[in-house]
């Protein structure tokens, strides 16, 4: 079985608050390393009164003083926010404090509004060759520095941090594959392209210094639970969440709910349904299916887990769930 990471926006629920789901995530990290997780990574998300990931690398460096060994990572930063060389320097220093553990994933979406991206960038100017310059610049503040080099990243400079390129479209996956870098869908909210995107990074991937041959990886929704009801039942957080957001009232993550079918009119359930199209919900034996159809389907060479579940145990048991399966999947293969 491929690897399996995990995705965590720090959600905070309904009758909680930013201290308390940014501990939340704490706890999560460490259950997740102790299960076999692969990496941990955090999104950057603005004014977003469900998200306390907002400052992306402080939240990971609180995760990462109570961890060990599973490597964290952002999933990503909002490049057009920041400089690179602040965000070098930051993940620098994330590197120097933790060594061999760091990944960077790299976004061109603002992680917000309009209204916040305005208030985060001053202006809203720019041109499509950004991006790809952002990168380039922000990786050679990585390299070791040189004799007489007059700007340098410090920590940074020399330090080993992965970079990675994230995607909603075939933009990113044509810039990870002229780049040589690895590659990050987010197929587990915006699933729309995520075939043409997996083929357009393969056929077009450049091997480079970073990377010998393409890796994908792809998120996707799941939420494991002893029973495919109460999974169901789990799941309606994220729905309500997603509905709310889409409908312009984003607010914390909305308490399960009996009688979601019963909220949804054919436009909202039109609307999760292409959305949310790559979800894995259910008890063992559905998420077992699931996960094996996704795979062989996708040809995925990494899958970033995501669980929007408002009670913390249930979110904890959803990913013990799935490793136990995945375990037992590597086994059988």
């Amino acid at each position: 079985m491929i690897p399996l990471s995990i995705l965590d926006l720090s959600p905070i629920p309904e009758g909680a608050d930013a201290g308390q789901a940014l501990r939340n995530s704490a706890d999560l990290a460490r259950h997740a390393e102790a299960l076999g997780y692969r990496r941990y990574w955090m999104a950057e998300h603005h004014n977003m009164p469900g998200i306390a990931s907002a400052a992306t690398a402080v939240a990971l460096a609180h995760v990462a003083a109570g961890t060990s060994t599973i490597r964290i990572g952002a999933g990503g930063i909002m490049l057009p926010n920041h400089a690179p060389l602040m965000v070098a320097e930051q993940f620098g220093t994330l590197a120097a404090l933790h060594p061999g553990r760091v990944d960077l994933g790299l976004g061109r979406a603002p992680g917000s509004d309009q209204v916040a991206a305005r208030a985060m960038r001053r202006n809203l100017g720019g041109d499509v060759d950004d991006f790809p310059r952002d990168v380039m610049e922000l990786m050679r503040y990585f390299e070791p520095a040189q004799p007489g080099q007059q700007l340098q990243a410090v920590p940074g400079a020399g330090l080993d941090v992965p970079v990675w390129i994230l995607g909603s479209s075939t933009y990113g996956a044509q810039l990870a594959a002229a780049l040589g870098l690895p590659y990050a869908f987010a197929s587990h909210f915006a699933p729309t392209q995520m075939m043409e995107a997996m083929e357009t990074y393969r056929a077009g991937f450049r091997p480079s210094a970073r990377l010998a041959a393409p890796h994908a990886m792809l998120g996707v929704n799941v939420i494991a639970a002893d029973t495919d009801a109460e999974a169901r039942r789990l799941f309606t957080s994220h729905q309500q969440s997603f509905l709310n957001l889409r409908r312009g009232r984003p607010g914390k993550l909305p308490r399960p709910v009996d009688d979601m079918e019963a909220r949804m009119d054919p436009h909202g359930r039109a609307m999760l349904e292409h959305s949310l199209a790559c979800s894995i919900v259910g008890g063992p034996e559905t998420v077992r299916r699931g996960l094996a159809d996704f795979v062989k389907a996708t040809g995925a060479d990494e899958l970033m887990v995501t669980g929007q579940i408002h009670d913390h145990a249930a979110r904890k048991r959803s990913y013990e769930i799935l490793a136990g399966l995945h375990a037992e999947m590597a086994l059988a293969a």
